[in-house]
């Protein structure tokens, strides 16, 4: 599974069988690419107008919405995404496409600005070659959240995806190839983790995006700050979401929690994974979430009627039960779930935790799959106080009554966003990313186009008198 030092292989996480193979690219193989698409970027795409640019990806989203199964299965396959939520997936990147055809030559609008000059103004230049390295999870989305900006703002972009989803790689290629593309503008680099640092210090390369772990976001932050070169990084999370006892409606709260908590299986980087609930409400929450989380079923991904897939490898479903066990054994009372799945499939059984304590793993610990941990709080600043006690700051929720106290208290939460009475989620119209170990830079919205582009400054003389 993954990769060896010749070939990605994809394993189907409900049936053990092989899904797809690919072979890496050779070392000289890997230079042609970005020769390539360096040289795409010089000759032809830098100078494409906007409009020809938004033609363009709104041919890419028609063409993955025309034959939506067609990319949505490769998703079930390779990382066990119920066939419901990939088509939704499918659709979503190509709302991101369609978003930036649209909007991005208005988000990109020169800006004049008075100055002693006879005229001033900022103009937002294509930096050239762009890296965007993706992670397993979320495919497609994931993809199209770095690919559509920066190929609207006018560079070229080099994806290298995760090794667990070669298929779902190939056919977002195919997609921009089918959409009429010109040639290398956008390429699919297979190389296993070890040959980056190699790919990001190269010339070539002028920005790179990262999805992915925090540890893996330490090593090329790290790398592309040595070199001086713009970097985004969206990394892991451990979202919190407040329940205030003035919630008016908890029934739609807890169903909301749960959606969050169980989407992907619960593999997401900004699903509600830490439930903090203030005392008065504690154990009526509580079984409001275990009445939602009994309904949900396991199953066949391909199936219609499934809502919760396979977690996508064996190791990640060891990983949640050290945590689960690691937890109950410090004190968490164990509500539902955490036992060992007997059947068919890499499955990780629905699983609600009480009475976690912020030192516990299931707190402190990043847990990518369908856990909550419930954490009691005797009041809306304890709740924040708890909230706030974490390494990550990718997102939150608080759920209250009363919206202006909701806003105010959106302001001491520390992440890239905060959602009220609502789920935490990512909008090709709105920029997301995290703060301290969840990430830097943005993506999305007006904000994350600019990331990857010369913001530049234009005097013209002579100086007013």
């Amino acid at each position: 599974m993954g990769y060896s030092t010749t070939h990605f292989k994809s394993i189907n996480p409900y049936t053990q069988e092989d899904v797809y193979e690919i072979k890496m690219h050779n070392t000289q193989e890997t230079r042609e690419i970005l020769q390539n698409a360096q040289e795409a970027f010089c000759n032809e795409w830098q100078d494409t107008t906007y409009e020809q640019r938004a033609k363009l990806l709104n041919a890419v989203a028609k063409q993955m919405k025309d034959n939506l199964d067609y990319y949505a299965l490769p998703m079930t396959e390779e990382m066990g995404k119920p066939i419901n939520e990939a088509r939704g997936e499918v659709n979503k990147a190509a709302w991101a496409a369609e978003h930036y055809a649209e909007f991005g030559e208005d988000y990109l609008k020169t800006e004049y600005l008075e100055s002693d000059a006879t005229e001033s103004y900022v103009q937002y230049l294509p930096l050239g070659v762009t890296l965007g390295i993706l992670p397993w999870n979320a495919p497609f989305w994931l993809a199209f959240r770095y690919l559509a900006p920066a190929l609207m703002s006018g560079n070229t972009c080099i994806m290298k995806h995760d090794s667990h989803t070669p298929l779902c790689a190939v056919r977002i290629i195919e997609a921009f190839q089918k959409a009429g593309f010109p040639k290398n503008v956008v390429q699919n680099l297979v190389v296993g983790h070890s040959s980056l640092e190699t790919i990001i210090r190269n010339p070539i390369v002028k920005g790179i995006s990262l999805t992915g772990s925090s540890k893996a976001g330490t090593s090329v932050g790290a790398i592309a700050g040595s070199e001086i070169k713009p970097v985004v990084l969206e990394l892991g999370g451990s979202d919190p979401a407040i329940i205030l006892k003035d919630t008016q409606d908890l029934e739609k709260a807890a169903d909301i929690v749960t959606l969050s908590r169980y989407i992907n299986a619960g593999q997401s980087c900004i699903a509600a994974k830490r439930i903090i609930v203030e005392e008065p409400i504690y154990e009526k929450f509580i079984e409001l979430l275990k009445q939602r989380f009994e309904k949900l079923k396991l199953g066949d991904p391909k199936d219609e009627t499934t809502t919760i897939g396979p977690i996508a490898r064996k190791e990640l479903v060891d990983q949640m039960h050290e945590q689960v066990d690691k937890s109950v054994a410090a004190g968490a009372r164990l509500i539902l779930g955490g036992q060992r799945y007997e059947g068919k499939g890499f499955f990780f059984p629905l699983t609600i935790l009480a009475d976690v304590e912020p030192g516990m793993v299931v707190s402190c610990q990043e847990t990518f799959g369908p856990i909550a941990a419930i954490i009691k709080a005797k009041d809306e600043e304890e709740a924040i106080k708890i909230a706030n006690d974490t390494e990550y700051g990718l997102g939150g929720s608080i759920w209250t009554g009363d919206i202006q106290k909701g806003k105010k208290l959106a302001g001491k939460i520390i992440t890239g966003q905060v959602s009220i009475n609502g789920i935490v989620k990512s909008d090709p119209r709105l920029p997301s990313g995290g703060v301290k170990k969840s990430g830097i830079g943005k993506e999305l919205g007006p904000h994350g186009i600019k990331m990857f582009v010369n913001t530049q400054q234009v005097w013209v003389g002579p100086a007013k008198g």
